[in-house]
């Protein structure tokens, strides 16, 4: 039987020739690694990171609309690291209804784009 058994990657949209915010953001405040687009598609623009097993793809799009409410959510260690190192870069912070077993946090990306950071509770 066929079935779906994982997901390969989130893709966001960015206006173009965002590529360098996408990096300073993706990269170096968050810590994700860029990896090479397939060059086929490298001249749409964009830029792809990568996180453990998924990927988060930037693709350009001419009538860009920042995500609003759909997002992804980011598993990180030391949430308040990144909380910290978010506002002190300028970057909003935003908290909204507790979810069993986690600690969470909104923020944008320089394109608007929605980004959840979840934090697991440590197991006792």
């Amino acid at each position: 039987m066929a079935k779906i058994f994982g997901l390969d990657h989130v893709q966001l949209a960015m206006p173009a020739g965002g590529e360098a915010l996408a990096r300073e953001f993706y990269t170096d405040l968050l810590g994700l690694v860029e990896i090479p687009k397939p060059a086929n598609l490298a001249k749409r623009g964009g830029t792809w990171f990568e996180c453990g097993l998924l990927q988060l793809h930037l693709g350009v799009e001419t009538e860009f609309h920042p995500a609003k409410k759909a997002h992804p959510a980011l598993l990180v260690e030391d949430l308040k690291h990144f909380i910290s190192t978010l506002e002190n870069r300028g970057y909003q912070i935003k908290f909204d209804e507790p979810l069993m077993g986690y600690d969470r946090a909104f923020t944008s990306d320089p394109f608007g784009n929605r980004i959840e950071l979840m934090e697991r509770h440590a197991q006792p």
